[in-house]
């Protein structure tokens, strides 16, 4: 059982759940090294000098520090226990997600390096028992190109750059397994053949054999066992499990009945003893392209989603509580969304867990944004990225692939840069983040670049953002679709940003972001038109009336058009100083959601509604 004295204390990793494990959220020894000297002065091999609630970064509140300056380095010590129970089998000690550039000592030995602050990594620490001393350094720097999502590269926030994250911010735990053991499966629902496909990697240490194993893999649902099927598990690197399902025993998943299996997923030896086992569940459905439609389990159903940034007041990128990563699904549903992008960040696991047994629609996504250089204007080449976080996108890719609710994938966010006659880095860079995720994933729609500059001319599906406020001249805006030629980001001075649409499912993936502070504009609305604490699109509205009736034109719009397949609405929440949200930042009412989720439950065109008069 959990200790529910701990911060976070529930198992990070729904979708691979074993019986023994240990979470090491709370305190650890902390110390910022302003300097980056600390491995010079003897920073790994001492006590440090203060103390951090993990999983909360420094500059949390919740962390029990809230430094908002800049760490370009920062150390963690931890004497931890490994159970003398675990005797005989090795332990994988891991970390949820650890920004920027992680580097592990165990008892003064360097076992791992990881750089990505998005993505999980494990170290092996053997056959230890009894204590043993972890040291962690990470570095996060404030210059150069670096995948930061929306943290800001200046003291404070701005515009739409809010409170930087460094160091620990998921939860740290620990499990013991086999030298053989098993990795996350990757799970394909097949609805067509009512089947789930099984791909299990095999994890193992040092020179250990799997000769003789078997893998075996229970189904069950709430009636109990569905079926068993086995296969030897020495034939291959990830052996697979092909489940048929019982007819009488399929439910697909959708976001009106969130049906999920379990699966219990078991190696024996030769003998038929257990080696390893865990469960995880899975759900059936498929996503897939009709003209222009995105249909799920055969059926257009219109995606309503809206921005959410994954931002708390308390905790920054890191939720307080697991009960508040449910509720931001819940307030979400309850103003008439049924899914998310979920923006500009790797969102921890568990929140997936939750939108897959609630149904809710999600496009997984990265934090991008900060790993490119700015180029210059000779041959248009205005962004130059680094390719070197194509590999953290992978490890995102494997890490969420067998989430049902994730329903489209999207690397990159608003890059921009002139199309001309030249080949440059961009071009490159988002060719290798799109193929990337096709190469992992062939059974769902990957999107190249979300707004702005499209580079991918066989993307699944094409976008734009458009915050215009105007319902009238937004409709004006989305008619070209119509014609073929749909609404397309340009450069200030009208440059081509992207290559020619290629009659792909369209939707506007960014619109809205009404700019709505209650408050002052009851006070004193032409003060807070030129506040500079307060950001969002285009002039706030001076009533609630004048924000829904905004907010029923641009949906309306969107949910008319027969050729609009979803629409991402600007955003969840209020975000420190960016002031466009359906909510406060702590997730307070700030309009009749009522009225906002009646706006929204209209039949969509695609789905068989009326379309706009």
């Amino acid at each position: 059982m959990p200790d529910t004295n701990l911060p976070r204390p529930e198992h990070p990793r729904p979708s691979v759940r074993r019986e023994d494990w240990v979470n090491l959220n709370g305190p650890w020894e902390f110390e910022v090294d302003a300097g980056d000297s600390g491995l010079e002065r003897g920073l790994r091999d001492r006590a440090l000098a203060g103390s951090i609630t993990v999983p909360f970064a420094p500059e949390s509140e919740l962390s029990g520090i809230g430094n908002g300056d800049f760490m370009p380095a920062v150390w963690y010590r931890r004497v931890v226990e490994v159970p003398a129970a675990w005797t005989g089998r090795r332990t994988l000690l891991h970390f949820g997600a650890v920004d920027h550039d992680a580097t592990v000592w165990v008892d003064g030995q360097e076992l791992a390096r990881h750089r990505g602050g998005f993505t999980p990594f494990t170290v092996d620490l053997g056959h230890r028992t009894g204590e043993v001393v972890v040291v962690l350094r990470a570095r996060d720097s404030r210059e150069g190109p670096q995948a930061r999502g929306k943290q800001s590269t200046r003291l404070d926030g701005y515009e739409c750059f809010y409170a930087r994250t460094t160091g620990i911010w998921q939860t740290v735990w620990m499990e013991p397994v086999a030298d053989v053991s098993l990795a996350r499966p990757r799970i394909t629902p097949d609805l067509a053949a009512s089947t789930l496909h099984v791909e299990q990697p095999l994890r193992r240490s040092g020179d250990a054999t799997v000769r003789g194993l078997t893998l075996t893999a229970t189904v069950r649902d709430a009636a109990g066992e569905v079926l068993t099927a086995s296969v030897r598990a020495d034939l291959e690197l990830s052996p697979r499990l092909t489940l048929v399902l019982p007819a009488d025993r399929v439910r697909p998943w959708s976001p009106a009945d969130p049906h999920l299996y379990d699966l219990t997923i078991t190696l024996r030896d030769a003998a038929g003893d257990v080696v390893d086992t865990v469960e995880t569940y899975a759900g059936l459905r498929s996503v897939s392209i009709d003209g222009k439609a995105v249909l799920l389990n055969g059926e257009p159903v219109f995606q309503r989603l809206v921005l959410d940034q994954g931002y708390y007041p308390d905790g920054l990128m890191t939720a307080p509580t697991d009960e508040a990563l449910v509720r931001d699904i819940e307030l979400s549903l309850a103003a008439g969304f049924n899914g998310a992008r979920l923006h500009q960040k790797v969102f921890e696991e568990r929140f997936l867990f939750h939108a897959d047994r609630l149904g809710y629609l999600v496009w997984g996504e990265f934090g991008d944004w900060g790993a490119a250089e700015r180029g210059t204007e000779e041959h248009g080449e205005f962004q130059r990225p680094t390719p070197n976080f194509v590999s953290q996108w992978l490890e995102a890719l494997e890490r969420d692939y067998s989430h049902p609710s994730i329903v489209g994938w999207c690397g990159l966010n608003e890059t921009y840069q002139e199309i001309t006659d030249r080949g440059t880095v961009l071009d490159d860079v988002t060719r290798a983040m799109f193929l990337a995720a096709k190469a992992m994933d062939t059974s769902r729609p990957v999107l190249d670049a979300s707004g702005y500059s499209h580079r991918v001319a066989e993307s699944d599906v094409w976008d734009s953002h458009n915050y215009t406020q105007d319902p009238a001249l937004f409709a004006q805006e989305m008619a070209g679709l119509a014609q073929g030629r749909p609404d397309t980001n340009t450069g200030p001075r009208g440059q081509v940003w992207s290559l020619p649409y290629g009659g792909q499912p369209w939707f506007c993936s960014e619109f809205g972001g009404i700019w709505w502070r209650p408050d002052a504009a009851a006070s004193n609305p032409e003060v807070d038109r030129g506040a500079t604490s307060s950001w969002g699109y285009g002039e706030p509205p001076r009533s609630e009336e004048e924000f829904h009736h905004r907010f029923e034109g641009l949906t309306g719009v969107l949910l008319g058009d027969p050729l609009m397949f979803g629409y991402c609405y600007t955003q969840l929440t209020d975000v420190f100083q960016e002031q466009n949200g359906v909510y406060s930042f702590d997730r307070s009412e700030k309009v009749d959601v009522a009225r906002v989720r009646a706006a929204q439950l209209r039949p969509a065109a695609i789905e068989g509604g009326a379309q706009a008069g």
